[in-house]
């Protein structure tokens, strides 16, 4: 046994249980350790948490970064789907993240900055527009994943309701009856209009021919 497996294995548990219910005294029992022997690798919960948070980021955290050429809207659409794609594969995926430091992301943060701030996007507005984002996004797939929790909705599409995975399409408040005159919008529509409106306001401030704009504010 070693940290890797012992990760690999509360992943595996996340998504069996939901995050309220892991618990070092069930992964030992999955690992057919004693309890006291995961301490060797984690000192803390919050400690494995944290590691469990870190690897259920890598498909993000290893896709293709930007390089001189890409188009900076496209790049800064497709990261931020990315990023939700990558929350709906774990059962509880935004709230494992949600609080965490990407300590172990920061060199790839920054050359994602670095690559919007040469395609023309203000320093500080490039910085805005990433946390904006990431907190939109994480808060998007918080909504989504609380519904599969409290059964509103079937899951994700593939059959264990889980939810986990990709997204299925389905509509907030499915199986809650609403008014007629309350517009019923899926969860990925929802998200792509709120993207949509953050990439369009970081554009603005960019202006169509490129180099940014002077900011008049405080």
């Amino acid at each position: 046994m070693n940290r890797e497996t012992v990760v690999a294995e509360a992943l595996g548990l996340l998504d069996e249980v939901g995050l309220d219910a892991v618990s070092t005294r069930k992964l030992a029992k999955r690992l057919d350790v004693e309890q006291p022997s995961l301490y060797w690798y984690f000192r803390t919960k919050k400690d494995l948490l944290a590691a469990m948070a870190e690897a259920a980021m890598a498909p993000h955290a290893t896709a293709p970064l930007p390089v001189p050429g890409d188009d900076w809207r496209d790049w800064f659409a497709e990261n931020t789907r990315g990023f939700r794609r990558t929350l709906l594969m774990r059962r509880d995926g935004a709230r494992l993240h949600a609080g965490t430091t990407p300590v172990g992301d920061l060199d790839r943060i920054r050359r994602k900055m670095e690559f919007l701030v040469a395609s023309g996007v203000p320093e500080r507005d490039a910085q805005m527009a990433m946390l904006a984002a990431s907190r939109f996004t994480v808060g998007s797939v918080l909504e989504e994943q609380a519904e599969t929790r409290s059964g509103n909705r079937t899951g994700n599409g593939n059959g264990n309701g889980s939810g986990a995975g990709t997204g299925s399409g389905t509509a907030p408040g499915d199986g809650v009856d609403l008014p007629a005159d309350v517009p019923v919008i899926d969860h990925e529509s929802a998200f792509e209009a709120g993207l949509a409106l953050i990439l369009g306001g970081l554009a603005h401030r960019v202006g169509p021919s490129g180099p940014p704009r002077t900011s008049t504010g405080s």
